[in-house]
């Protein structure tokens, strides 16, 4: 083969890899809308957020633009878009506090300006004061804004012709604030109020569902042989993301108190008082250690050497894919979790789990039967093995948790009570 040949040959591959690799970037895309459509995990969440952030952003611009004429309308978008939150407690919260740290900047710059000229030392000194005024706890994570604010009415301050018009310049900064707060806790509290978080039953469902998503994902590419680097990478990142889950399902019985603060859908069907079962917090811990399990088999499956080939290397992908199969079953179980149906639902969480437990028992018979090496570092299989058992015992734990939290709920009365409530 002359060098042309080789050369084109190498460029015919290079095309034809970054056109798979595009193909697997909108494929991944596609499961991402996908998910967000079916779930209210992440990504309907993220896409939630990102949408009335947009709206609020916009109204604010154009009420700060358009109708006010504002020379600085910035402030009232970056203000909607800033007390967005979770929650509407949270967004009142934290637009009272953006508030109170926006008008000390204020204050402070407009003292200082008033009393000693808009001149180097009154920068260090409004600095100064702002930054020590933002450490006061009350404000929260907003205590930066006072300093951010000073700066920008400062800066305002400097290029206003006289006192009039600096002093004017500095009430429509508040002004302007106030507008974009109230824009995005009014489009906070109108536009799908967010009871997502409303119990821990949420959360663990939020949760679960991601944790399904990944498995089932992770399963066709193993049966198929299509398993590449690109894919186990996106594989292990999105482990990773189960972390931040995991966090919202732990905060999320806190949060169920905030939900229900000031929101409209409480005086709507199916918005009646809702309390969680106790034992869920001991299945966030239990799902927790699952999600460990994930993590570190998907960076083993990520650093899956690419000359790693043969029948019987097939032969153990497909097994482990059926595993896959398996505990992705035992999960969605999880992501379907109700305090009302708990009795029948624990009875086929176990079903499924012993189904998952035979999966495991055969990859290692049929894995025995091999000439693979499991005892070999440097190759995956025995490690892969190690990942599947502690995943199938963490998978087990979580069960079986569930249903001893289920039993004594049922001795105490405090199941059917929730299950007739």
């Amino acid at each position: 083969m002359t060098e042309e040949a080789r050369v084109s040959q190498d460029d015919g591959s290079q095309d034809e890899g970054d056109a798979a690799s595009q193909q697997s970037r909108w494929t991944r895309g596609r499961r991402w809308l996908s998910r967000a459509r079916a779930s209210s995990g992440h990504e309907r969440h993220t896409l939630e957020i990102i949408g009335k952030s947009t709206l609020a952003a916009t109204v604010s611009w154009f009420v700060a633009h358009d109708l006010m004429a504002a020379r600085t309308p910035a402030f009232a978008p970056f203000s909607a878009v800033l007390i967005m939150q979770v929650t509407i407690y949270q967004s009142l919260l934290q637009a009272l506090r953006y508030l109170a740290a926006v008008s000390a900047g204020v204050c402070v710059q407009g003292a200082l300006g008033m009393l000693a000229g808009p001149d180097l030392l009154t920068f260090v000194l409004v600095a100064l004061i702002a930054l020590t005024i933002g450490r006061w706890q009350r404000l929260g994570s907003q205590g930066s804004q006072v300093a951010t604010a000073a700066f920008f009415a400062f800066a305002t301050y400097v290029s206003a012709g006289g006192d009039v018009q600096r002093l004017g310049q500095l009430g429509q900064i508040l002004e302007l604030v106030g507008i974009g707060c109230g824009i995005g806790v009014l489009i906070n509290i109108t536009v799908l109020p967010p009871m997502r978080y409303r119990s821990a039953e949420d959360g663990i469902r939020a949760l679960a569902h991601s944790m399904c998503d990944l498995v089932s994902d992770i399963a066709p590419p193993l049966r198929d042989g299509s398993l590449d680097e690109e894919t186990a990478w996106h594989w292990r990142q999105r482990a990773n993301a189960l972390g931040p889950l995991v966090g919202q399902a732990r905060a999320a019985l806190h949060t169920a108190v905030e939900s229900r603060y000031y929101n409209p859908r409480l005086v709507l069907p199916g918005g009646s008082r809702h309390e969680d079962f106790s034992g869920y917090q001991e299945v966030v811990d239990a799902l927790e250690r699952v999600t460990y399990q994930l993590t570190s088999m998907t960076r083993t499956l990520h650093q899956w050497p690419q000359d790693e080939s043969g029948e019987e290397c097939r032969r153990f992908l497909r097994d482990y894919a059926e595993l896959m199969d398996a505990v992705a079953v035992v999960v969605r179980h999880f992501s379907e979790i109700d305090a009302r149906w708990l009795t029948s639902q624990v009875r086929g969480l176990r079903r499924a789990t012993e189904a998952a437990q035979e999966r495991r028992a055969e990859l290692v018979e049929h894995t025995r039967q091999t000439s693979l090496l499991l005892s070999d570092p440097s190759r995956p299989y025995g490690i892969l093995l190690a990942e599947a058992a502690r995943l199938m015992d963490e998978a087990q734990h979580s069960c079986d948790v569930l249903h001893h939290a289920v039993q004594h709920a049922a001795e105490t009365g405090e199941l059917s009570e929730k299950a007739t409530g």
